[in-house]
């Protein structure tokens, strides 16, 4: 046997760990006795240390068991030696048999590993005398210490954390024996906290009985444990704090740890109060809404933003994340310490909402890290009626999610509100120590159900007769005090009793408010109200400037080797259009916007699946070195490399998620309305699987919680027979969401107008979500490219009439590429199709009903046709055609070309089509008609129109 064999076997697992994460890094850095002995281990595959600890008290429990006992190292007793491997075994399994759960139906599970029956241990083993850091004593005197630390209130899962950060949490847990030491004065306060939690919600239920409220009963350690994590947070330096949460405890953390005033919560339950009398303001449910507060730390002042919810429980965490990063990069807050986002889930949430995971997922990626977030669950082992482990999820913990972000988690008992606070220190100190996500799972229960006038008895019966019994956590607590000598007898019940008097007095009860009005802190939205949608602003740009800046696009680090394709299809080309040499594609008129918005000072963040490169090869705003050796350093961005004094700038591939990275830019945005926030499709109908956010968020949160944004969805939409799933970005979702100017939907047809449309999204103090249609063909059409002088003298109009034809007989209304379609087809047959003029309607809403009637009444008596590419019951025209029809002048008749009514978006067949797309073109254009007969038909209308 080696002498790594014999090592591995015993006590040393610590040892062992360190070795390997050492040898993952640099093989050459142990020795080769040990080389030899991971690559055996690994077998040609990557095993983490935790296996292999794993792996050493197994080992070592089956070798003592057996018939032949593997010798111990040199000078090590078998007491110690089982010693270090049960040490091991309570960190890695310790909290499964931790008392955790308030709730003692289901008992606790034994693990065979935290046995000393499983190391064949006999009485004379424990009783012999052993160390191992700060565990010492007999071998029977370690095991209770280790019972104590590691399977107490607190369930710490911790070891499969890399090295450094497993020795910090061993280090705190250790050392303290799992157990907080708190002063008489931070113990009182925790009293008061947990009675101001509990007090409240006993007020509601009395004053407002069966109204739905979602409570906290059950879970009322919460609220000490958010006071605990502000108050240090603030003494860590932190100046805001970005909390997310669904319904349940809303009402009370709003009061107990905002300072919203009581009084002003009653005025809601008594439907005294809303937010306006604007017909366009919907409001909301009062355990949806958000708030913000400042209030006193140790460390100074500290902002406070409840981020608005909807029902959707788990969405706003994304949005949170979204804030917290703008409000960071607002403040340079490049460490991520200043600013911290707090979310708190359900249960049964947190472990079946798939946005959870994705943004998890997002958590330590570059282009949204906010250096960690303290996630909390309010575990009350209900997920609305179902409890049943067997029914909830297919881990051992709601939480076993975290795993994905490597993201230590705490299991607490919500009984033990010090065990509790000592969960939110620890989880805060490592925030701030390592910048990673942690969680803290408060087990708990709900005394109610799933809303105050459901009866839960119906489903958890046995759940429910244990709840009934259970006579609270201030209860407890307060007889824990009293045993302590820190409460006086009765003192407990005097404490509910003066907060039941400040409720009845309407006040504010959070005693450490900085100011009851609206935070200097805050973003200033005031610039951005009362903004009309068709007020004017000038996006046009000096040549000059945009011959500097397209220039600068153009360019590359010295020794910097662009792609062979990219060099001869964009670099190249970038540089005449510059010039003026030639007119500029999509992708230089887009680049363009972003580079004068940068060059003005505003930000820009473009975020999406390929935004860099762009998903059509168009963008290239980021490029690659091509000799590169680093793969950390290959990039160029010439949107960063513009000139001292220009803004921020991110252009960021996403990874591969829809919802929670769309809610995450929706969330920047109402933190940063001084940037062009954009997120971006791959294809337009990936949007879909952000549905929640558009619906919820984007077209109703200003309506309902009065929140801007300014955000940019581009969505590449078009038929170009690319099938069912890369043809339609929905166009009629987005129109049917739309009213009381809550949006704006576009379909811009040409490089100038995407310039001057995204310009014009900063430049305008209009902040309002943007839509818009983008092509995929059309990104390299000809027809579609525009002259330097278009950006530095035009505007985006929404509008665009036919300057070529005048009083037509017929007029063509369309969007996007099919104008250009139709275009080709009408110039080819000049002649036949020689009276019918073409009108691009870029803004689909607010609808340009003055530019649009402008322009048909040039066309008097004329036949209007609405063509679109999309199916009949979808595009635009179920939408829109009653706002066409009040445009038509005197003796105008509309009429539609579409496809047939269709459940899919289009069809996957090539062949199929080019028959549909031709037959869209031939409806649209009509009959062709000789020069006669359009001259007898002209002066036909030339008379009707005298006689009239």
């Amino acid at each position: 046997m080696t002498q790594s064999q014999t090592i591995m076997s015993g006590g040393n697992a610590a040892f062992i760990e360190g070795l390997y994460e050492a040898y993952l890094q640099d093989p050459h850095s142990v020795d080769p006795e040990w080389r030899a002995y991971f690559e055996e281990l690994r077998g040609g595959a990557h095993e983490t240390v935790h296996s292999a600890v794993q792996q050493a008290f197994y080992n070592l429990g089956t070798q003592r068991r057996g018939a032949s006992l593997v010798p111990a190292p040199q000078g090590v007793s078998g007491a110690a030696q089982a010693a270090g491997a049960m040490i091991t075994a309570y960190r890695v399994y310790g909290h499964i048999s931790a008392r955790t759960n308030p709730l003692k139906m289901r008992g606790l599970p034994v693990v065979p590993e935290l046995t000393p029956e499983y190391y064949g241990l006999s009485q004379a083993d424990l009783s012999e005398q052993v160390q191992d850091g700060v565990f010492k004593g007999t071998l029977s005197e370690v095991i209770a210490q280790l019972q104590d630390t590691y399977c107490g209130s607190i369930g710490f899962e911790y070891n499969y954390l890399p090295a450094t950060e497993r020795a910090w949490f061993q280090d705190r847990v250790e050392a303290g024996r799992g157990r907080p030491q708190y002063t008489p004065e931070e113990k009182r306060r925790l009293m008061a906290k947990l009675n101001a939690a509990e007090g409240l919600e006993l007020y509601l239920k009395n004053r407002y009985p069966g109204v739905k409220r979602f409570g906290l009963e059950g879970g009322e350690a919460f609220i000490p444990l958010m006071d605990r994590i502000i108050q240090e947070a603030g003494r860590l330096g932190v100046k805001e704090t970005v909390v997310g949460m669904a319904h349940r405890g809303r009402l009370n953390t709003l009061v107990n740890i905002f300072g919203k005033p009581s009084g002003a919560l009653f005025d809601e339950f008594d439907g005294k109060k809303k937010l306006s009398d604007d017909p366009d303001i919907a409001g909301d449910v009062k355990y949806h809404m958000g708030y913000s507060s400042d209030v006193r730390t140790p460390g100074g002042p500290m902002h406070m933003a409840l981020a608005f919810n909807p029902s959707h429980l788990e969405i706003v965490s994304p949005v949170v994340h979204g804030s917290v990063r703008a409000r960071q990069d607002r403040r340079a807050d490049t460490e991520r310490r200043q600013v911290l986002p707090i979310t708190i889930h359900g249960d049964a949430a947190v472990s079946g909402q798939g946005v959870v995971m994705e943004t998890l997922n997002l958590s330590r990626l570059r282009g949204f890290t906010t250096g960690g977030a303290i996630r909390i669950v309010i575990n009350n082992q209900v997920g609305f009626t179902i409890s049943d482990p067997r029914d909830t999820r297919s881990s051992r913990y709601c939480t076993d999610v975290a795993k994905i972000g490597n993201a230590p988690v705490l299991h607490v008992n919500g009984d033990d509100p010090e065990a509790v606070a000592y969960c939110g220190d620890l989880a805060l100190a490592y925030r701030q120590e390592f910048g990673k996500d942690v969680f803290i799972d408060l087990i708990c229960f709900r005394r109610n159900g799933h809303n105050e006038g459901d009866e839960p008895r119906m489903t958890q019966p046995i759940m429910y007769r244990e709840i009934d019994k259970h006579p609270g956590a201030r209860a407890l607590y307060a007889a824990q005090l009293e045993k302590e000598g820190l409460l006086q007898p009765g003192e407990g019940e005097a404490l509910v009793l003066q907060f039941r008097d400040r409720l009845d007095r309407g006040e504010t009860v959070v005693e450490d408010m900085e100011n009851l009005e609206q935070s200097a802190l805050k973003v200033d939205w005031d610039l951005y109200d009362d903004v009309k949608w068709d007020d004017e602003v000038n996006t046009g740009v000096p040549r000059e400037k945009l011959h500097e800046l397209g220039l600068k696009l153009a360019q590359v680090p010295e020794g910097f080797k662009v792609h062979r394709t990219i060099e001869r299809t964009v670099i190249k080309p970038r540089e005449a259009m510059a010039k003026g040499e030639q007119p500029l594609d999509w992708g230089m008129g887009e680049m363009l916007a972003y580079a004068s918005l940068l060059d003005e000072g505003f930000g820009v963040r473009l975020v999406g699946q390929d935004s860099g490169r762009g998903t059509f090869v168009h963008r290239h705003a980021v490029l690659h070195d091509q000799n590169a050796l680093d793969p950390m350093n290959e990039e160029y961005m010439a949107l960063a490399h513009l000139g001292d004094g220009q803004g921020r700038v991110e252009v960021i591939d996403s990874t591969l998620s829809e919802e929670a990275v769309m809610a995450f830019e929706y969330g920047y945005s109402t933190s940063e309305p001084k940037a062009l926030v954009a997120w971006e499709a791959q294809f337009g109908d990936f949007a879909n699987g952000a549905q929640a956010v558009i619906d919820q968020f984007l077209a109703a949160g200003e309506s309902k919680w009065q929140r801007l944004s300014g955000l940019t969805l581009l969505l590449p939409h078009g038929y170009e027979g690319a099938g069912p799933e890369h043809s339609s970005a929905r166009l009629e979702r987005y129109l049917q969401l739309c009213a009381q100017k809550n949006m704006q939907v576009v379909v811009p047809s040409s490089a100038a107008q995407i310039f001057h449309l995204l310009r014009r999204q900063v430049l305008r103090p209009y902040r309002k979500p943007l839509i818009v249609m983008t092509p995929k063909s059309l990104l390299r059409n000809k027809q579609a490219m525009s002259p330097l002088d278009e950006l530095a003298d035009g505007r985006f109009h929404e509008v665009i009439g036919d300057a070529g034809v005048e009083r037509a007989r017929r007029v063509v209304i369309s969007s996007g590429k099919l104008h250009w379609e139709l275009v080709e087809a009408r110039d080819a047959d000049k002649d036949g199709y020689a009276g019918t003029a073409l009108i691009r309607l870029e803004q689909l809403y607010p609808f340009p009903a003055q530019q649009l009637r402008a322009e048909l009444a040039k066309h008097p008596g004329a036949q209007v046709v609405w063509a679109q590419e999309e199916p009949e019951n979808q595009g635009a025209w179920l939408m829109i055609w009653e706002d066409l029809e009040n445009m038509l002048a005197e003796g105008q008749t509309l009429t539609r070309a579409a496809r047939p009514r269709s459940a899919s978006t289009a069809s996957g067949y090539t062949s199929v089509h080019l028959k549909e797309q031709a037959a869209v073109i031939s409806a649209a254009l009509g009959e062709k008609i000789s020069a006669d007969e359009l001259e007898v038909e002209a002066r036909k209308v030339a008379n009707a129109g005298a006689q009239s």
